[in-house]
């Protein structure tokens, strides 16, 4: 577990006087895979912000190690629309990575000569090549994720975290996104940590989970993790875990399963 780059110690996080979650431990090193789990409401995106400093802990510590400083970490919020008519194209929504907290248009010279090139680099990197040009507007759902992650990764960050970016995505898009983004983290070295409801896209790509529920977590492997005693313990109530015969997981029991939808899946 060299090269920590996140370590969560007993955190815990209280809004409008309620415990949203407390026990939460977890490290997460460069070039890993982590998935935050749960279902609705209990508190994924929240654990996600306290990582960034946005939240305030109740008790506990959240540490960020080396290339932990905010430049060092691209942030992609839950979805956004883009509104049809935009006509920005999807290489500048890309270098508003690089230079979108900056003021004016930025000027000719070798630093915007740079900016070009790594702004063609991640639009390679994520595929984006063929509608990179085109107005945001005008690309789908899963080319304009495409493009976002690519701008959450133009300052190289070292740590990704990413709010359910699978979400409202058809099951192809969520699988070629979720491929992407397992490939950056190996590629580039870069740790991810994703925010998701479904965890089957991601799944074979996984090196840990941290699976919230009743105020609780659960961390460690998928295997060690994603099973009935160890949820059934979490939730206090009997849950199933099932494989399906093409290897997908669903999660049958009190609360809500977060991993098979049919209204999104249909």
């Amino acid at each position: 577990m060299s090269d920590v780059l996140v370590e969560v110690r007993d955190a815990a996080v209280q809004l409008g006087g309620r415990t949203v979650w407390r026990h939460v431990d977890a490290t997460v090193s460069a070039g890993e895979f982590v998935a935050i789990l749960g279902p609705n409401g209990v508190g994924k995106s929240t654990l996600l912000k306290a990582i960034l400093g946005l939240l305030p802990l109740s008790s506990g510590t959240i540490t960020r190690g080396a290339g932990g400083a905010d430049r060092d970490i691209g942030y992609l919020p839950q979805r956004r629309t883009f509104d049809a008519s935009l006509r920005v194209r999807g290489v500048d929504v890309v270098r508003l990575g690089l230079d979108g907290d900056r003021w004016g248009l930025p000027l000719p010279g070798r630093r915007s000569r740079a900016a070009n090139r790594r702004v063609h680099e991640l639009v390679e990197l994520v595929g984006a090549t063929a509608y990179a040009h085109r107005p945001i507007g005008e690309c789908s759902g899963g080319e304009q994720q495409r493009l976002l992650i690519a701008q959450a990764l133009a300052r190289r960050p070292r740590l990704l975290l990413l709010d359910e970016p699978l979400d409202s995505l058809d099951l192809p898009n969520q699988a070629a996104v979720a491929a992407l983004i397992a490939q950056v983290c190996r590629t580039e070295g870069v740790a991810v940590i994703m925010v998701a409801h479904d965890v089957n896209p991601i799944l074979p790509y996984l090196d840990r989970v941290i699976y919230l529920g009743r105020g609780g977590a659960a961390t460690g492997t998928p295997a060690d993790v994603i099973t009935a005693p160890t949820l059934s313990a979490l939730y206090g109530v009997p849950i199933e875990v099932l494989t399906t015969s093409d290897g997908r997981l669903v999660v049958v029991g009190q609360p809500e399963a977060p991993a098979h939808h049919t209204d999104r899946h249909a």
